[in-house]
């Protein structure tokens, strides 16, 4: 019993903990935005008829044929970084929102920015070189996680 008890609660953190690294503002992943459409460079709002989970995290989608691609391949569709401000994880090493409407397709991974305010780090992004960010961004997020 007590290893039952043990294990039961060290799933429940762990689940908890890997939620921690997603962006779900809403309950969603990018908002509600449709990942699957980003790929077809479309920033739309899923709807609520078309509901994916994907290692405990919700995602919508505008369409059935979306959901149906997303369950096909889901890991090809969810947002590096876990759905926060690439630019703000490259440079700040923070976890920061986005607008959804604000991304980048790049090496066919989804990449999500913080737009609001008359600050676009999308554009910051691309000026100060998507390379050398994309690299401190993957390094100050494994920090993160960890």
């Amino acid at each position: 019993m007590k290893l039952f008890f043990a294990l039961t609660i060290f799933l429940i953190t762990n689940f908890l903990q890997a939620q921690e690294n997603y962006n779900l503002k809403k309950g969603f992943i990018a908002d509600g935005y449709d990942v699957v459409a980003y790929f077809s460079n479309i920033a739309i709002k899923g709807n609520n008829q078309y509901i994916a989970e994907f290692e405990g995290v919700k995602y919508k989608f505008s369409s059935a044929e979306n959901l149906k691609t997303f369950n096909e391949n889901p890991k090809k569709y969810v947002p590096q970084y876990g759905g926060y401000c690439a630019y703000a994880v490259a440079v700040k090493g923070e976890k920061i929102d986005v607008n959804p409407k604000s991304f980048q397709i790049i090496d066919n991974k989804l990449y999500l920015f913080y737009d609001k305010w008359g600050v676009n780090t999308l554009e910051k992004w691309n000026k100060e070189g998507v390379e050398k960010l994309q690299k401190e961004a993957d390094v100050n997020w494994e920090k993160i996680i960890h």
